[in-house]
């Protein structure tokens, strides 16, 4: 999270910083108005959380400041200081939209206060606006919580899906956000007045497939008292969003073919199709590819809603949105519980960017409400991820985690350990992280103490790998940084099969007990 310190006073700049560096925040400074609005409106500055303003400034002021922000609609939340605490300069700087104000020299407490306020407010005010937006049909990408780079170059190509009617196929691994990127192609394009209309593809039984989704006539079947107009009548004029696309049984991906090459469906008992106006965007968290080619998924189909691909990448991909969205989930999760909670500890903060999370943003939304439950205090800090803590050694974690009377979970999900500082906010964190080691550590040293040689350690990772990616040998050679030729005569020297019948389990060392470094 980081804070933008804009003063021309060096003195009074470096004591704001080291207390916003204290309360574990990352601190960014400028030494005038115009530096301050030039980092606010540049590239960098949606990694901005919050402002500490110094009203009086030469050149551009603290109310310039505010009226610049203004006029360029940046939202961040900004606490004025100055060292005049009269009303009219507090007036004035709350209606040129300032959050609070502080009077220098301004106390520690008092800052942690103003601090977790405005945090707070401005999260719970983005929640209620994307609540509002997402219910009138006009959710944007301004609405999507991301600070990664990867991810902006995925809004970036949205934005332009959403210019056009072109058909969108949205692929990524369950619980990333497929359905939230589809709502805001459909609210920022022509048709956002228009009604999106979610289908779930493998949510409907197969005999109703071609009813739901096409419709019928009364009395065509047995059970149908009513005329039902079909998700694509429904949706004409707006968007379909057809989520899981790939769990399609054969028979139903011949009639969706025609509908999006005809432009017109065929209800179950009519007598003529109707003409219908959709715009297209499809979702999956299958390799189509991998399905066309055997057989599982036809391959015009394919092509005519391939047409403009967006791959969402997974959470673990993009460790800097960890933070922002566990804070909009604790905003949201708190308001529904009724608990005054307002703060998610830096210590928790990079417990939760250190972790794997197989079920992507998904899990990182039930975590965050399983924490809010847990809490009794007015913040949330390792203790109450219980679940998280069993999976990843950190120092003092497990010992929090039992003060706070939680048992050691014990789940499948998979531990992770990143390498050097953890990224918070895209930035190094200004508190140095603790040590964070997985459970099954590579074994540095043999039974006698002494240091394995360096072939035998690199057979085990190789046979580690290949377990851990599931004999998928094109990702195990990107992940080892080598060829897959490379890969394939290192698995022949090991023995495993000629390096191409490798399958899950195969070749797996003994666990060792991990050794920490220092």
């Amino acid at each position: 999270m980081a804070i933008l310190i804009i003063d021309d006073d060096p003195v009074q700049r470096r004591l704001i910083e080291r207390m916003v560096q204290k309360f574990g925040y990352e601190a960014v400074t400028a030494d005038g108005g115009d530096k301050g609005v030039a980092l606010l409106t540049g590239p960098d500055g949606a990694s901005i959380d919050c402002v500490i303003l110094d009203l009086v400034m030469p050149d551009l002021d603290g109310l310039g400041v505010l009226a610049r922000l203004r006029q360029n609609a940046i939202t961040v939340p900004v606490i004025v200081q100055t060292a005049h605490g009269g009303i009219d300069n507090v007036v004035s700087a709350m209606r040129a939209g300032a959050v609070d104000f502080v009077v220098k020299p301004v106390g520690v407490e008092r800052l942690q206060v103003s601090l977790r306020n405005a945090l707070t407010t401005s999260a719970l005010e983005g929640e209620i606006n994307r609540i509002k937006h997402s219910r009138s049909g006009t959710l944007g990408f301004k609405d999507i919580i991301t600070k990664s780079a990867s991810m902006q170059a995925v809004l970036r190509m949205a934005e332009k899906a959403a210019a056009s009617n072109i058909p969108v196929l949205i692929s990524g691994e369950s619980g990333v956000g497929k359905e939230l990127i589809a709502c805001a192609i459909h609210g920022s394009g022509e048709r956002r007045a228009k009604p999106f209309v979610a289908v779930n593809c493998g949510a409907m039984p197969e005999n109703l497939i071609e009813s739901i989704l096409f419709g019928h006539e009364k009395g065509s079947f047995t059970g149908a008292t009513e005329r039902h107009v079909g998700k694509f009548v429904e949706a004409s004029g707006g968007t379909l969003f057809l989520d899981e696309v790939g769990e399609l049984p054969a028979a139903a991906q011949v009639k969706l073919l025609r509908a999006v090459q005809e432009g017109e469906v065929e209800p179950v008992g009519a007598r003529k199709p109707v003409k219908v106006d959709v715009r297209l965007i499809s979702a999956t968290n299958r390799n189509l590819i991998a399905d066309v080619k055997q057989g599982r998924f036809r391959e015009d189909l394919f092509y005519r809603l391939h047409v403009f691909p967006i791959t969402v990448p997974p959470l673990r991909e993009r460790p800097a949105d960890i933070p922002a969205l566990a804070r909009h989930f604790l905003a949201r999760c708190a308001a529904e519980e009724g608990k005054r909670i307002g703060l998610i500890t830096p210590e928790a903060l990079r417990l939760l960017a250190a972790f794997h999370w197989p079920g992507n943003i998904r899990q990182l939304e039930n975590a965050v409400f399983r924490a809010v439950v847990l809490a009794e205090g007015d913040s949330i800090g390792i203790g109450e991820f219980p679940q998280i803590t069993a999976q990843i050694s950190v120092p003092g974690a497990k010992a929090a985690q039992e003060q706070a009377g939680e048992p050691l979970a014990d789940h499948d999900d998979e531990p992770v350990s990143p390498a050097g500082p953890v990224e918070i906010d895209g930035s190094p964190s200004s508190v140095a992280p603790p040590p964070l080691f997985p459970i099954d550590a590579l074994a540095l040293l043999n039974a006698e103490g002494d240091v394995r040689p360096l072939e035998e350690i690199e057979a085990e990772l190789i046979r580690y790998a290949v377990t851990h990616y599931r004999g998928q040998m094109s990702e195990v050679a990107r992940r080892l940084q080598i060829g897959r030729s490379t890969l394939y005569r290192k698995l022949d020297l090991l023995g495993l099969d000629g390096g191409r019948g490798v399958t899950e389990g195969a070749g797996v060392a003994p666990k060792r007990q991990p050794v920490k470094i220092a």
